[in-house]
Protein backbone atom coordinates (compact mmCIF):
# COMPACT_ATOMS: atom_id res chain seq x y z
CA UNK A 1 0.00 0.00 0.00
CA UNK A 2 1.39 3.31 -0.90
CA UNK A 3 1.38 5.98 2.16
CA UNK A 4 -1.47 7.45 1.27
CA UNK A 5 -5.10 6.56 -0.19
CA UNK A 6 -7.03 7.83 -2.65
CA UNK A 7 -10.19 9.88 -2.09
CA UNK A 8 -11.96 7.36 -3.08
CA UNK A 9 -9.90 4.61 -0.91
CA UNK A 10 -10.50 6.77 2.19
CA UNK A 11 -13.89 7.25 1.85
CA UNK A 12 -14.47 3.52 1.72
CA UNK A 13 -12.12 2.91 4.38
CA UNK A 14 -14.01 5.33 7.10
CA UNK A 15 -17.23 2.94 6.21
CA UNK A 16 -14.51 -0.12 7.50
CA UNK A 17 -13.09 -2.70 5.67
CA UNK A 18 -14.17 -5.89 5.35
CA UNK A 19 -10.78 -8.16 6.30
CA UNK A 20 -10.16 -11.58 4.35
CA UNK A 21 -7.64 -14.68 4.85
CA UNK A 22 -4.22 -13.90 3.94
CA UNK A 23 -4.05 -16.72 1.72
CA UNK A 24 -0.50 -16.39 1.67
CA UNK A 25 -0.10 -17.37 5.39
CA UNK A 26 2.40 -21.10 5.51
CA UNK A 27 2.94 -20.28 8.90
CA UNK A 28 2.56 -19.31 12.58
CA UNK A 29 0.16 -19.29 14.96
CA UNK A 30 -1.12 -15.66 14.75
CA UNK A 31 -4.05 -14.97 11.82
CA UNK A 32 -2.80 -12.68 9.35
CA UNK A 33 -5.47 -11.12 7.19
CA UNK A 34 -5.39 -8.90 4.20
CA UNK A 35 -6.29 -5.58 3.80
CA UNK A 36 -5.97 -4.93 0.58
CA UNK A 37 -3.69 -5.99 -2.12
CA UNK A 38 -0.84 -4.43 -0.59
CA UNK A 39 -1.48 -4.46 2.70
CA UNK A 40 -2.03 -7.17 5.76
CA UNK A 41 -2.96 -6.60 9.03
CA UNK A 42 -2.44 -8.95 12.05
CA UNK A 43 -3.17 -8.38 16.03
CA UNK A 44 -1.42 -6.17 17.91
CA UNK A 45 0.90 -7.43 20.18
CA UNK A 46 2.46 -4.73 22.48
CA UNK A 47 6.09 -6.13 22.19
CA UNK A 48 5.64 -6.80 18.34
CA UNK A 49 4.65 -3.41 18.00
CA UNK A 50 7.31 -1.55 20.15
CA UNK A 51 9.61 -3.29 18.06
CA UNK A 52 8.15 -1.97 14.75
CA UNK A 53 8.12 1.77 16.29
CA UNK A 54 11.85 1.30 17.46
CA UNK A 55 13.00 -0.50 14.47
CA UNK A 56 16.59 0.09 13.92
CA UNK A 57 17.12 2.14 10.49
CA UNK A 58 19.54 -0.52 8.77
CA UNK A 59 16.93 -3.67 9.74
CA UNK A 60 14.04 -1.68 7.90
CA UNK A 61 15.17 -2.96 4.34
CA UNK A 62 14.90 -6.64 6.30
CA UNK A 63 11.12 -6.33 7.46
CA UNK A 64 7.84 -5.66 6.07
CA UNK A 65 7.02 -1.89 5.97
CA UNK A 66 5.26 -0.76 9.08
CA UNK A 67 2.05 0.96 8.15
CA UNK A 68 -0.26 1.86 11.78
CA UNK A 69 -2.49 0.15 13.60
CA UNK A 70 -6.37 0.18 12.90
CA UNK A 71 -9.08 -0.66 14.82
CA UNK A 72 -10.82 -4.58 14.13
CA UNK A 73 -14.35 -5.93 15.16
CA UNK A 74 -16.95 -8.87 14.17
CA UNK A 75 -20.04 -8.61 13.34
CA UNK A 76 -22.14 -12.07 12.58
CA UNK A 77 -25.16 -11.89 10.36
CA UNK A 78 -28.28 -13.69 9.73
CA UNK A 79 -26.51 -16.83 8.69
CA UNK A 80 -23.61 -17.40 11.50
CA UNK A 81 -21.18 -15.98 8.95
CA UNK A 82 -18.61 -13.89 10.96
CA UNK A 83 -17.07 -10.87 9.34
CA UNK A 84 -13.92 -8.95 10.40
CA UNK A 85 -14.26 -5.22 9.57
CA UNK A 86 -11.27 -2.60 9.97
CA UNK A 87 -11.56 0.96 10.81
CA UNK A 88 -9.44 3.91 11.44
CA UNK A 89 -8.76 4.78 15.17
CA UNK A 90 -9.83 7.38 16.50
CA UNK A 91 -10.18 9.35 19.44
CA UNK A 92 -7.22 10.00 22.03
CA UNK A 93 -8.47 6.62 24.20
CA UNK A 94 -7.09 4.89 21.13
CA UNK A 95 -3.68 5.38 21.44
CA UNK A 96 -1.80 2.68 21.89
CA UNK A 97 0.33 2.70 25.07
CA UNK A 98 0.99 6.11 24.21
CA UNK A 99 3.71 5.45 22.19
CA UNK A 100 5.40 8.10 20.58
CA UNK A 101 5.71 7.61 17.14
CA UNK A 102 7.08 10.70 15.73
CA UNK A 103 10.30 9.13 14.53
CA UNK A 104 8.92 6.32 12.60
CA UNK A 105 8.48 5.70 8.84
CA UNK A 106 5.63 6.69 7.42
CA UNK A 107 4.76 8.74 10.30
CA UNK A 108 1.42 7.98 10.29
CA UNK A 109 0.90 8.74 6.88
CA UNK A 110 -1.15 6.10 6.58
CA UNK A 111 -3.79 6.70 8.95
CA UNK A 112 -4.88 10.11 8.37
CA UNK A 113 -8.51 10.36 9.15
CA UNK A 114 -10.76 13.19 10.84
CA UNK A 115 -11.39 12.00 14.71
CA UNK A 116 -14.67 14.15 14.42
CA UNK A 117 -17.74 12.63 16.20
CA UNK A 118 -19.48 12.18 12.88
CA UNK A 119 -17.04 9.77 11.27
CA UNK A 120 -17.57 7.93 14.96
CA UNK A 121 -21.49 7.88 14.29
CA UNK A 122 -20.51 6.62 10.73
CA UNK A 123 -18.27 3.94 11.75
CA UNK A 124 -21.02 2.73 14.11
CA UNK A 125 -23.40 2.83 11.43
CA UNK A 126 -21.18 0.56 9.11
CA UNK A 127 -24.18 -0.72 6.46
CA UNK A 128 -24.74 -4.70 7.26
CA UNK A 129 -26.18 -4.50 3.37
CA UNK A 130 -22.99 -3.76 2.38
CA UNK A 131 -21.32 -6.85 4.15
CA UNK A 132 -24.20 -9.35 3.59
CA UNK A 133 -23.46 -8.27 -0.43
CA UNK A 134 -19.81 -9.60 -0.16
CA UNK A 135 -20.44 -12.48 1.61
CA UNK A 136 -23.21 -13.55 -0.71
CA UNK A 137 -20.83 -12.90 -3.11
CA UNK A 138 -18.16 -15.22 -1.49
CA UNK A 139 -20.44 -17.79 -0.07
CA UNK A 140 -20.71 -20.32 -2.91
CA UNK A 141 -16.74 -20.89 -3.44
CA UNK A 142 -16.42 -20.53 0.75
CA UNK A 143 -18.94 -23.92 1.33
CA UNK A 144 -17.42 -25.90 -0.89
CA UNK A 145 -13.77 -24.96 0.14
CA UNK A 146 -14.18 -25.43 3.78
CA UNK A 147 -15.24 -28.89 3.30
CA UNK A 148 -11.84 -29.47 1.84
CA UNK A 149 -10.30 -27.39 4.17
CA UNK A 150 -11.46 -29.96 6.96
CA UNK A 151 -9.01 -32.74 5.22
CA UNK A 152 -6.50 -30.22 3.69
CA UNK A 153 -5.85 -29.22 7.20
CA UNK A 154 -5.21 -32.80 8.51
CA UNK A 155 -1.79 -33.38 5.84
CA UNK A 156 1.48 -32.26 6.86
CA UNK A 157 2.47 -32.26 2.92
CA UNK A 158 -0.13 -31.79 0.56
CA UNK A 159 -0.16 -31.31 -3.26
CA UNK A 160 -3.54 -29.55 -4.75
CA UNK A 161 -4.01 -29.69 -8.39
CA UNK A 162 -4.53 -26.44 -9.85
CA UNK A 163 -7.33 -26.56 -12.67
CA UNK A 164 -6.65 -25.61 -15.63
CA UNK A 165 -8.90 -23.01 -16.66
CA UNK A 166 -8.50 -19.71 -15.73
CA UNK A 167 -4.83 -17.58 -14.34
CA UNK A 168 -2.64 -19.39 -12.51
CA UNK A 169 -1.97 -16.55 -10.06
CA UNK A 170 -6.20 -16.06 -9.38
CA UNK A 171 -6.25 -20.46 -9.09
CA UNK A 172 -3.49 -19.40 -6.28
CA UNK A 173 -5.50 -17.37 -3.94
CA UNK A 174 -7.98 -20.14 -2.51
CA UNK A 175 -5.93 -23.02 -1.54
CA UNK A 176 -3.77 -22.47 1.19
CA UNK A 177 -4.77 -24.33 4.53
CA UNK A 178 -2.95 -23.20 6.83
CA UNK A 179 -3.72 -19.26 6.22
CA UNK A 180 -7.55 -20.75 6.82
CA UNK A 181 -6.61 -23.02 10.05
CA UNK A 182 -5.79 -19.11 11.58
CA UNK A 183 -8.33 -17.54 10.11
CA UNK A 184 -10.95 -20.22 11.71
CA UNK A 185 -9.69 -19.69 15.02
CA UNK A 186 -8.93 -16.23 15.37
CA UNK A 187 -13.06 -16.20 14.61
CA UNK A 188 -13.02 -18.37 16.86
CA UNK A 189 -11.69 -16.59 19.56
CA UNK A 190 -13.20 -13.72 18.96
CA UNK A 191 -16.30 -15.23 18.76
CA UNK A 192 -15.62 -16.38 22.44
CA UNK A 193 -15.05 -13.35 23.88
CA UNK A 194 -18.03 -11.25 22.50
CA UNK A 195 -19.97 -10.94 25.54
CA UNK A 196 -16.42 -8.79 26.77
CA UNK A 197 -15.20 -6.95 23.66
CA UNK A 198 -15.70 -6.82 20.60
CA UNK A 199 -12.98 -4.49 19.70
CA UNK A 200 -9.27 -5.38 18.82
CA UNK A 201 -6.11 -3.50 17.60
CA UNK A 202 -4.36 -4.58 14.75
CA UNK A 203 -1.29 -3.26 13.38
CA UNK A 204 -0.85 -2.39 9.23
CA UNK A 205 1.83 -4.32 7.15
CA UNK A 206 3.41 -4.19 3.95
CA UNK A 207 2.49 -7.12 1.70
CA UNK A 208 5.19 -8.82 0.80
CA UNK A 209 4.06 -11.18 -1.58
CA UNK A 210 2.12 -8.18 -3.31
CA UNK A 211 4.24 -7.93 -6.28
CA UNK A 212 4.72 -11.79 -6.92
CA UNK A 213 2.36 -13.26 -9.36
CA UNK A 214 2.27 -17.24 -7.66
CA UNK A 215 4.32 -16.52 -4.84
CA UNK A 216 6.45 -19.56 -3.31
CA UNK A 217 6.90 -19.06 0.45
CA UNK A 218 9.28 -20.32 3.05
CA UNK A 219 8.96 -19.52 6.17
CA UNK A 220 12.10 -20.46 8.73
CA UNK A 221 11.60 -20.81 11.96
CA UNK A 222 15.44 -19.08 13.22
CA UNK A 223 17.55 -19.45 16.72
CA UNK A 224 18.50 -22.23 18.70
CA UNK A 225 15.93 -20.34 21.44
CA UNK A 226 12.54 -19.98 20.96
CA UNK A 227 10.86 -18.92 24.61
CA UNK A 228 10.89 -15.46 25.43
CA UNK A 229 12.61 -14.15 28.74
CA UNK A 230 9.16 -13.74 30.36
CA UNK A 231 7.71 -16.96 29.51
CA UNK A 232 6.19 -19.80 32.10
CA UNK A 233 8.14 -22.64 33.21
CA UNK A 234 5.91 -24.27 31.07
CA UNK A 235 6.45 -22.91 28.04
CA UNK A 236 9.89 -22.38 28.21
CA UNK A 237 10.32 -26.64 29.07
CA UNK A 238 8.27 -27.25 25.65
CA UNK A 239 9.92 -24.39 23.38
CA UNK A 240 12.86 -26.73 24.56
CA UNK A 241 11.87 -29.64 24.26
CA UNK A 242 10.54 -28.54 20.38
CA UNK A 243 13.98 -27.42 19.66
CA UNK A 244 15.96 -30.27 20.49
CA UNK A 245 13.65 -32.91 18.51
CA UNK A 246 13.96 -30.51 15.43
CA UNK A 247 16.97 -29.01 13.22
CA UNK A 248 16.70 -25.34 15.53
CA UNK A 249 19.34 -26.71 18.07
CA UNK A 250 21.01 -28.47 15.60
CA UNK A 251 21.54 -25.66 13.10
CA UNK A 252 19.23 -23.12 14.53
CA UNK A 253 16.61 -23.11 11.87
CA UNK A 254 13.88 -25.44 10.96
CA UNK A 255 11.14 -25.43 8.90
CA UNK A 256 8.05 -23.59 10.10
CA UNK A 257 5.66 -23.23 6.63
CA UNK A 258 6.21 -23.85 3.04
CA UNK A 259 3.89 -23.43 -0.30
CA UNK A 260 5.84 -24.00 -3.78
CA UNK A 261 4.02 -24.16 -7.43
CA UNK A 262 4.92 -26.61 -8.96
CA UNK A 263 4.83 -26.09 -12.60
CA UNK A 264 5.46 -29.43 -13.91
CA UNK A 265 2.47 -30.71 -12.49
CA UNK A 266 0.44 -27.43 -11.93
CA UNK A 267 -0.07 -28.79 -8.22
CA UNK A 268 0.52 -26.41 -4.85
CA UNK A 269 2.46 -28.11 -2.28
CA UNK A 270 2.40 -27.08 1.43
CA UNK A 271 4.30 -28.03 4.37
CA UNK A 272 3.12 -26.99 7.48
CA UNK A 273 5.46 -26.66 11.07
CA UNK A 274 4.51 -30.04 12.21
CA UNK A 275 6.26 -31.80 9.16
CA UNK A 276 9.15 -28.97 9.47
CA UNK A 277 9.91 -29.99 13.49
CA UNK A 278 10.34 -33.84 12.02
CA UNK A 279 13.08 -33.12 9.47
CA UNK A 280 16.34 -34.03 9.89
CA UNK A 281 19.35 -31.61 8.61
CA UNK A 282 19.56 -33.92 5.96
CA UNK A 283 15.87 -33.77 5.60
CA UNK A 284 15.95 -29.84 6.17
CA UNK A 285 18.72 -29.50 3.28
CA UNK A 286 16.02 -31.54 0.92
CA UNK A 287 13.29 -29.34 2.23
CA UNK A 288 15.54 -26.70 0.43
CA UNK A 289 16.15 -28.08 -2.77
CA UNK A 290 12.51 -28.71 -2.67
CA UNK A 291 11.75 -25.15 -2.27
CA UNK A 292 13.90 -23.93 -4.70
CA UNK A 293 12.35 -26.35 -7.41
CA UNK A 294 9.67 -25.87 -9.57
CA UNK A 295 8.93 -29.69 -10.65
CA UNK A 296 10.82 -29.11 -13.67
CA UNK A 297 13.89 -27.74 -13.03
CA UNK A 298 15.62 -25.69 -10.01
CA UNK A 299 15.67 -22.08 -10.26
CA UNK A 300 19.45 -21.78 -10.19
CA UNK A 301 18.98 -18.44 -10.73
CA UNK A 302 17.99 -17.46 -7.05
CA UNK A 303 20.64 -18.69 -5.57
CA UNK A 304 23.36 -15.34 -5.82
CA UNK A 305 20.51 -13.27 -4.60
CA UNK A 306 19.11 -15.35 -1.41
CA UNK A 307 22.92 -15.55 0.00
CA UNK A 308 23.66 -12.00 -0.86
CA UNK A 309 20.76 -11.03 1.10
CA UNK A 310 21.14 -13.57 3.66
CA UNK A 311 24.66 -12.54 4.21
CA UNK A 312 23.91 -8.71 4.22
CA UNK A 313 21.71 -9.62 6.81
CA UNK A 314 23.79 -11.66 8.92
CA UNK A 315 25.87 -8.62 8.74
CA UNK A 316 23.52 -6.48 10.10
CA UNK A 317 22.06 -8.95 13.00
CA UNK A 318 25.97 -9.02 14.08
CA UNK A 319 25.96 -4.78 15.04
CA UNK A 320 22.46 -5.51 16.46
CA UNK A 321 24.02 -4.65 20.19
CA UNK A 322 21.46 -6.94 23.07
CA UNK A 323 18.31 -7.45 20.61
CA UNK A 324 17.39 -10.71 20.91
CA UNK A 325 14.63 -12.70 17.96
CA UNK A 326 13.11 -15.08 20.05
CA UNK A 327 10.68 -17.28 17.99
CA UNK A 328 11.13 -14.59 15.10
CA UNK A 329 10.80 -16.00 11.73
CA UNK A 330 12.53 -15.58 8.16
CA UNK A 331 10.54 -15.57 4.98
CA UNK A 332 12.32 -16.07 1.42
CA UNK A 333 9.88 -15.50 -1.54
CA UNK A 334 10.20 -15.60 -4.95
CA UNK A 335 7.91 -16.10 -8.07
CA UNK A 336 6.64 -19.19 -9.35
CA UNK A 337 5.65 -18.45 -12.59
CA UNK A 338 7.84 -19.65 -14.94
CA UNK A 339 10.29 -17.17 -16.09
CA UNK A 340 11.39 -17.25 -19.75
CA UNK A 341 14.61 -18.01 -21.54
CA UNK A 342 16.21 -16.19 -23.62
CA UNK A 343 18.89 -16.65 -25.66
CA UNK A 344 22.30 -15.41 -23.90
CA UNK A 345 23.77 -13.73 -26.96
CA UNK A 346 20.10 -11.76 -27.45
CA UNK A 347 19.91 -7.95 -27.98
CA UNK A 348 18.26 -6.51 -24.87
CA UNK A 349 15.86 -4.72 -26.66
CA UNK A 350 14.33 -8.30 -27.79
CA UNK A 351 13.90 -9.84 -24.93
CA UNK A 352 10.66 -8.65 -23.87
CA UNK A 353 9.17 -9.74 -27.50
CA UNK A 354 10.11 -13.78 -26.63
CA UNK A 355 7.17 -15.87 -26.29
CA UNK A 356 7.66 -18.77 -24.39
CA UNK A 357 6.50 -20.87 -27.39
CA UNK A 358 9.50 -18.93 -29.93
CA UNK A 359 12.11 -20.02 -27.13
CA UNK A 360 11.50 -23.50 -26.72
CA UNK A 361 10.97 -24.07 -30.77
CA UNK A 362 14.61 -22.23 -30.65
CA UNK A 363 15.91 -24.38 -27.62
CA UNK A 364 18.25 -26.56 -30.23
CA UNK A 365 19.74 -23.78 -31.65
CA UNK A 366 20.72 -21.54 -29.31
CA UNK A 367 21.99 -21.61 -25.54
CA UNK A 368 19.35 -20.56 -23.29
CA UNK A 369 19.66 -19.05 -20.14
CA UNK A 370 16.41 -18.10 -17.21
CA UNK A 371 15.51 -14.38 -17.06
CA UNK A 372 16.89 -12.93 -13.90
CA UNK A 373 14.43 -13.69 -11.02
CA UNK A 374 13.08 -11.47 -7.92
CA UNK A 375 14.11 -12.69 -4.24
CA UNK A 376 13.22 -11.23 -0.98
CA UNK A 377 14.38 -12.23 2.59
CA UNK A 378 12.46 -10.47 5.10
CA UNK A 379 12.18 -11.17 9.13
CA UNK A 380 8.94 -11.72 10.64
CA UNK A 381 6.81 -12.38 13.77
CA UNK A 382 8.61 -10.36 16.56
CA UNK A 383 6.18 -10.72 19.39
CA UNK A 384 8.57 -12.37 21.79
CA UNK A 385 11.64 -9.79 20.75
CA UNK A 386 13.98 -8.12 23.44
CA UNK A 387 16.68 -5.28 23.80
CA UNK A 388 17.70 -3.35 26.38
CA UNK A 389 15.79 -0.45 25.18
CA UNK A 390 12.60 -1.80 26.56
CA UNK A 391 12.53 -0.19 29.68
CA UNK A 392 10.45 -2.59 31.34
CA UNK A 393 12.32 -5.77 30.74
CA UNK A 394 13.91 -7.57 33.95
CA UNK A 395 16.69 -9.24 31.16
CA UNK A 396 18.94 -7.23 29.31
CA UNK A 397 21.33 -9.47 27.12
CA UNK A 398 24.72 -7.92 25.88
CA UNK A 399 25.67 -8.54 22.16
CA UNK A 400 24.08 -10.25 18.93
CA UNK A 401 21.43 -12.43 18.91
CA UNK A 402 24.37 -15.72 18.49
CA UNK A 403 21.68 -18.64 18.21
CA UNK A 404 20.10 -16.28 15.02
CA UNK A 405 23.38 -15.59 13.64
CA UNK A 406 24.51 -19.12 14.04
CA UNK A 407 21.11 -19.80 12.20
CA UNK A 408 21.55 -17.52 9.61
CA UNK A 409 25.11 -18.89 8.73
CA UNK A 410 23.56 -22.83 8.43
CA UNK A 411 21.39 -21.66 6.29
CA UNK A 412 24.06 -19.84 4.19
CA UNK A 413 25.88 -22.73 4.13
CA UNK A 414 23.52 -25.38 2.86
CA UNK A 415 21.88 -22.80 0.09
CA UNK A 416 25.70 -22.56 -1.12
CA UNK A 417 25.82 -26.64 -0.74
CA UNK A 418 22.64 -27.16 -2.94
CA UNK A 419 23.95 -24.57 -5.50
CA UNK A 420 27.50 -25.97 -6.15
CA UNK A 421 26.01 -29.93 -5.74
CA UNK A 422 23.37 -28.61 -8.56
CA UNK A 423 25.91 -27.20 -10.94
CA UNK A 424 28.19 -30.16 -10.66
Amino acid sequence: MSPAFGAMEVEHYSKGVLLEPFVHQVGGHSCVLRFNDKTICKPLIQREHQFYETLPTEMRKFTPQYEGVVSVSFEEDEDGNLCLIAYPLTGDHDNVENLDNSDCEPKSKLLRWTNKKTMLLENEKISKEWVRQHRKEEKMKSHKLEEEFEWLKKSEVLYYTVEKKGNVSSQFKHHNPWSMKCHQQQLQRMKENAKQRNQYKFILLENLTSRYEVPCVLDLKMGTRQHGDDASEEKKANQIRKCQQSTSAVIGVRVCGMQVYQAGTGQLMFMNKYHGRKLSVQGFKEALFQFFHNGKYLRRELFESVIKKLTELKSVLEKQESYRFYSSSLLIIYDGKERQEVAVDSDPEDLEDLSEESSDESAGAYAYKPTASTVDVRMIDFAHTTCKYYGEDSVVHEGQDTGYVFGLQNLIDIIKEIRDESSE
